[in-house]
C-alpha cells in the first residue's frame, strides 16, 4: 500500500510539472498553437519509445544479464573442478573396466579442436560404463569425497546453479556418492548387493563428470587459454602429467 501511495506521489508529481512548464512557456510567448504541436508529436513517438525499450534495450540488457550469469555459472564450475572434479575424474576413471578405450576421449590437449570436443562429448554420449570396484579404493573415495563437503554443499546453494541443471545434477550425484560412502563402516566388507549398488552410484557420477569435464575444458580453451595450457599438463587422464612447459 505505501509503495502504490509513493508511486501515485511520483506521477502527480511528474505531470504537476509538465503542466507547470507548458504554463510557463505559454505565459512567455502566448503561442498555444506552438505548444500543442509539439506535444501532439511528443504523444505520437510514445510508441515508437516503449518499442525501442521493450524490444531493442530490453534484450540488450537481458543478453548482458545473461552474459554475466554465465561467467558468475563458469567460475564455480572452475572451483569445482579445481578443488576436487579433476582428481576425481582420474581416480573413477581407474575403475572403468575399459578405461583404455574412454581415456582417449576425455584426454584433452592443448591441440584440441571444436571437432575434438564434438567428436568426445558424442563418444561419452554412447558409452555404458561398467564399474570394477576391485579398482577403486573406496576407503580413498570417501575420505576425498568427506574432505570437500564443504565445498560441495556451497556450491549447491549457489543461486547461479539455477541457470544450469546438467550441472546441477552433477553435484548431487557426487553428494549422493559421498552421503552412501559416509554412511558405511567397513567399506572392504560389503556383500555384492551393496557393491553393486554403490558401483551404480559410481557410474552415474562419472557419466555426468565426463560431460561436463569436456564442457569445462572446452570452455577455457576460448575463455582463459592460460589455463586451459596448466589443465592439459596436470589432469590425470593422461599418461605422464607434467606441470613444466617441454615445449
Amino acid at each position: 500500500m505505501h509503495n502504490r501511495r509513493w508511486i501515485i506521489g511520483v506521477v502527480a508529481g511528474l505531470l504537476l510539472v509538465s503542466a507547470a512548464t507548458y504554463i510557463v512557456h505559454y505565459l512567455i510567448f502566448h503561442d498555444a498553437h506552438h505548444i500543442f504541436v509539439y506535444m501532439v508529436e511528443d504523444i505520437a513517438f510514445i510508441p515508437i519509445e516503449v518499442l525501442l525499450v521493450a524490444l531493442v534495450i530490453e534484450r540488450l540488457l537481458a543478453r548482458r544479464e545473461k552474459r554475466a550469469k554465465l561467467q558468475k555459472l563458469n567460475m564455480v564450475i572452475g572451483t569445482f573442478f579445481s578443488e576436487l572434479g579433476t582428481q576425481l575424474l582420474g581416480q573413477l576413471t581407474d575403475g572403468i573396466r575399459d578405461k583404455d578405450e574412454v581415456r582417449p576421449h576425455l584426454n584433452v590437449s592443448a591441440d584440441w579442436a571444436a571437432a575434438d570436443f564434438k567428436k568426445a562429448l558424442a563418444a561419452e554420449g554412447q558409452q555404458d560404463y561398467v564399474i570394477d570396484l576391485d579398482r577403486i579404493d573406496l576407503a580413498a573415495l570417501q575420505e576425498r569425497l568427506a574432505k570437500h563437503r564443504d565445498l560441495l554443499v556451497m556450491l549447491l546453494g549457489n543461486p547461479n546453479l539455477l541457470e544450469h541443471e546438467r550441472f546441477t545434477d552433477l553435484l548431487w550425484a557426487v553428494f549422493h556418492l559421498m552421503e552412501e560412502l559416509s554412511a558405511r563402516g567397513d567399506l572392504s566388507a560389503l556383500p555384492d548387493t551393496d557393491r553393486a549398488h554403490i558401483a551404480g552410484d559410481i557410474r552415474r557420477v562419472y557419466s555426468h563428470l565426463t560431460v561436463e569435464w569436456l564442457h569445462y575444458c572446452e570452455h577455457l580453451q576460448g575463455a582463459y587459454p592460460y589455463i586451459f595450457s596448466v589443465v592439459t599438463r596436470t589432469h590425470p587422464l593422461q599418461e605422464q602429467p607434467d606441470p613444466v612447459v617441454r615445449s
